[in-house]
């Protein structure tokens, strides 16, 4: 299932900056932009890291949500960006110091909880969109529970990894060669040495695409789509980012993403 949508602009963009068409891999690297929602979108009334929020982004039209994963007290795996409950919740202290049943008992805003990771895989399933992870890890998590979650619920090819270091990448490797890696890559140019190492994907930060123009294509020219962090980035913004021949966005704001790619797309 395509998570992409294509616009012919974009498409002649790419093939201008990589120079040919048929050298491309047949997935993400395209001539498409995906639509990623960080954290399921930064929306008032949703609360990031939500079922709400990822319903709401799905709503609006993202085609990747990305969630970040952390493991509690008693080994189970749920959704929460912060290493603890203090920013997000009404509870306070390290989410590790807690069992699921009690985490479930604070409320994440708008009523809404903390969400485990089978909530969140039941949730999307049969929506056509995928999943980016954001592992965080620690001794509570357990990353073969991750993938054993994963291959459960048939969601293999709809989710992608995110590593930070090639150790993550080889463990996530060897549990499954067939699950979809991202590489969150520290500084710009180590891009290298893990697309070596055989990550799918490869994250750079927006202002490191403005500030070294062949940035991306350098990264692309090695068959590796480039995914950019741009955060609460306005639309004009997101505009030079594709401009720059990105192939995804991570974004605060998926609606704004949404509506730009409709305008972009030429009316058949």
């Amino acid at each position: 299932v395509r998570c992409c949508r294509p616009t012919h602009l974009i498409q002649l963009l790419f093939i201008i900056a990589i120079g040919t068409a048929e050298a491309m891999p047949p997935d993400f690297l395209d001539g498409t932009v995906v639509n990623i929602a960080h954290r399921g979108g930064i929306v008032e009334g949703y609360p990031e890291n939500t079922l709400a929020a990822f319903r709401h982004a799905i709503a609006v039209g993202a085609e990747v949500i990305e969630i970040d994963i952390r493991g509690t007290r008693d080994g189970e795996v749920v959704i929460i960006h912060d290493e603890t409950l203090n920013r997000t919740t009404n509870g306070t202290g390290p989410v590790a110091n807690y069992t699921l049943e009690e985490l479930k008992k604070f409320d994440a805003g708008y009523g809404e909880q903390i969400p485990t990771y089978e909530e969140v895989l039941e949730l999307v399933t049969n929506t056509g969109v995928k999943l980016l992870l954001d592992i965080k890890i620690s001794p509570e998590l357990d990353i073969r529970k991750v993938v054993r979650l994963t291959e459960t619920h048939g969601a293999v090819t709809n989710i992608i990894v995110g590593v930070r270091n090639l150790d993550d990448l080889r463990e996530f490797r060897t549990l499954n060669p067939d699950i979809r890696t991202l590489g969150f890559v520290a500084t710009p140019f180590e891009f290298k040495k893990y697309v070596t190492a055989g990550v799918d994907i490869i994250r750079l930060w927006s202002w490191w695409i403005f500030l070294y123009p062949e940035l991306v294509a350098k990264v692309q020219q090695l068959g590796t789509p480039v995914w950019a962090s741009a955060g609460d980035a306005p639309r004009q913004d997101i505009e030079r980012l594709i401009m720059k021949g990105v192939n995804g966005i991570i974004t605060n704001q998926p609606e704004v993403m949404a509506g730009l790619l409709d305008d972009i797309e030429p009316t058949p």
